[in-house]
């Protein structure tokens, strides 16, 4: 299949070809794609090739890319399947091979926009039994449309980067009166982010079916959360502070093309949505509201405390996307929305501490033999993720680190 001595199982072979943005000792940050052990620096191969389009590949982020929309992105991927399969193109690609061992990994992404998701049944009835245990665990719009909060866009950053613990108004339930400080309930939540380009006009809606053109790549998110300060603050108006100190993404895009076959239906909506909500049949037999077979797994300090499955979503990222754009907002080039936590029924596939220590009332222990209930200074947090390929393959999303550091 390709002249890369590459293992049949590799989670970054030929069918996955994720781009990320890189450099090395001190170069430009450029794009390059993920292959192997190996990155390719895109730009130097296209333009040895003699394709001026490469030039595009030689920015700091992916978003001249995305600029150029589905028909370019599907052209590249087909130019490099050819580069990495065609033994005439072997001397000119080797040339640009770099192990990625000696690069260093950058934003993929100028994040444009930054919206987080709700997406979860099982996560969002487990926050209602905790938080509402007389009423229903689901509010009543639940069901009928993806719930979301805009982020901050400008403290969304790469894997590796150090969380600090943030401080903020809080309310304990033994004072009268709020108090500040650190927070002493940072969480985590595990999720997909999307990657947004082909940018829109305001007050034009995308239409669901529309939904592919603009959906680029799937990033691993971790939202970082401080539960405390959330509790205080987001009555009336939702989150705040305790979601916009730090948002963390891995470094390698993988685009939804690489993706096809792990396209799965979704657990079934009831009520049905309204009209401009509801998948449709697509040409391929799948539907144009698919969910994704995307597996991950939380480690913490090196304990490997949950399994959540992305197929178990309520909501599919091409309904939140048209959502997202129903009353008219624009979509921008390198635009990023966050699924929000991927939870599943049993236990062990609850993507957040908060339900996880059923909101600290239940320890969690590691296997050095400490016992956690919400992130202590110093812990780190590894979110991995995969998804079938095509012909028995394996497509990584790599993985999206962070370490939690003292507050200032």
């Amino acid at each position: 299949m390709t002249w890369l001595d590459l293992p049949a199982d590799h989670p970054f072979g030929i069918h996955n070809l994720p781009y990320g943005v890189f450099s090395t000792h001190g170069t430009q940050r450029r794009v390059g794609v993920r292959v192997g052990d190996h990155v390719l620096d895109v730009a130097a191969c296209a333009e040895q090739a003699g394709m001026e389009s490469g030039a595009v590949w030689r920015a700091g982020s992916l978003n001249p890319f995305l600029a150029q929309g589905r028909a370019a992105w599907t052209a590249a991927r087909e130019w490099l399947t050819e580069q990495l399969t065609n033994e005439a193109h072997r001397e000119c690609v080797e040339a640009h091979l770099v192990p990625v061992a000696e690069v260093t990994m950058h934003l993929p992404i100028e994040v444009a926009d930054y919206v987080d998701f709700y997406a979860s049944e099982h996560h969002a009835t487990n926050v209602g039994r905790m938080f509402r245990p007389d009423s229903e665990p689901l509010t009543p719009n639940w069901k009928h449309l993806p719930i979301g909060y805009h982020g901050r866009s400008g403290t969304v950053v790469v894997s590796g980067t150090d969380i600090v613990r943030p401080c903020g108004q809080r309310k304990p339930p033994t004072e009268p009166v709020p108090v500040f400080g650190p927070s002493a309930r940072l969480d985590i939540e595990a999720e997909l982010g999307f990657v947004i380009g082909g940018a829109t006009t305001l007050g034009a809606p995308v239409a669901l079916a529309d939904a592919g053109e603009h959906l680029f790549g799937v990033v691993i998110l971790n939202d970082w959360s401080a539960r405390d300060l959330q509790a205080w603050e987001y009555v009336p108006l939702g989150p705040f502070l305790g979601k916009s100190f730090a948002t963390s993404i891995s470094p390698w895009v993988v685009t939804m093309d690489a993706l096809g076959a792990a396209r799965v239906p979704l657990p079934g909506q009831d009520p049905e949505p309204l009209p401009y909500l509801r998948g449709e049949p697509t040409a391929d037999g799948a539907s144009t509201a698919s969910g994704l077979d995307i597996s991950l797994e939380v480690e913490w300090n090196g304990t490997v405390v949950a399994r959540p499955q992305f197929r178990d979503m309520y909501w599919s990222p091409a309904q939140m996307l048209a959502h997202m754009t129903v009353n008219g907002a624009t979509l921008r080039d390198g635009d990023l929305f966050g699924s929000g936590t991927i939870s599943g029924a049993e236990k062990d596939t609850r993507g957040s501490f908060l339900e996880l220590s059923w909101s600290g009332a239940e320890r969690v222990t590691l296997a050095d033999g400490s016992q956690r209930t919400f992130l202590e200074d110093g812990d780190t947090v590894v979110l991995t993720a995969v998804a079938p390929g095509p012909d028995g393959s394996v497509i990584g999303l790599g993985e999206c680190v962070g370490r939690v550091l003292p507050a200032r």
